[in-house]
């Protein structure tokens, strides 16, 4: 091995040891400021009150805060005090505007919200000859002046992350069903692609459909 064949392989070898560490590094620094930024919410309020100071107490304190939450809203009774607590949000004109925009966007993820994403698809936007991932949120009939009615599906469209996008109607034939789960595609989105599987086969009923690896696929037939 000569010279330039060593500098190679050293600078091959340096590049995948950078490609392995880097997400490595940032999945650190996210959890820890994750970790710090959960734990301070609470962490500041019960250091007050607490003689001594434990990292991670407003951390676990907020996390059983918010399962206690979660079990209220489940219950009759738990429900009427979140309504009443939401009729008064409401009276305050900036915080309705923000807690109505935030609150769209947690119940259209919510398991206990029947009106969420129902499908992940894939449509043809913003032109022809392009495609973009979508959610189905609703399947409404269009009737025009005469009469006449056209089935449409209804597709949000994320644009930036999760949080904004388009909502376009669709016929129903233009609309490939994926078959693939809703946090399947929350995890396709947010990798920008990368997790989405190598050949998705159209699944009209909404069933799951057959994922192949096409490195799988090409190695069974060389």
């Amino acid at each position: 091995m000569n010279g330039g064949e060593i500098k190679k392989s050293v600078k091959a070898t340096f590049f995948t040891g950078l490609f392995v560490t880097f997400p490595l590094v940032l999945s650190a620094l996210a959890v820890k400021w994750l970790f710090s930024f959960l734990d301070g919410i609470l962490g500041g309020i019960l250091n007050r009150y607490v003689d001594n100071a434990y990292p991670g107490l407003g951390l676990i304190v907020s996390v059983c805060l918010v399962y206690l939450v979660g079990v209220l809203a489940t219950t009759v009774f738990g429900r009427q005090i979140i309504m009443r607590v939401e009729a008064l949000i409401h009276k305050v004109p900036v915080m309705k505007s923000i807690y109505s925009t935030f609150k769209q966007l947690g119940d259209a993820f919510s398991p206990q919200n029947k009106a969420a994403f129902k499908e992940f698809v894939i449509v043809e936007y913003p032109r022809a000859g392009m495609h973009a991932f979508g959610f189905l949120t609703k399947e409404c009939v269009v009737r025009d002046a005469d009469g006449m009615e056209a089935c449409y599906n209804t597709v949000y469209i994320p644009t930036n992350n999760l949080y904004l996008g388009d909502v376009r109607l669709f016929k129903r034939e233009d609309v490939m069903f994926t078959g693939l789960g809703i946090e399947e595609g929350i995890k396709i989105l947010l990798s920008a692609g990368i997790a989405a599987p190598n050949v998705i086969h159209e699944s009209r009923n909404g069933k799951s459909p057959v994922i192949e690896d096409v490195n799988v696929y090409v190695s069974e037939n060389t």
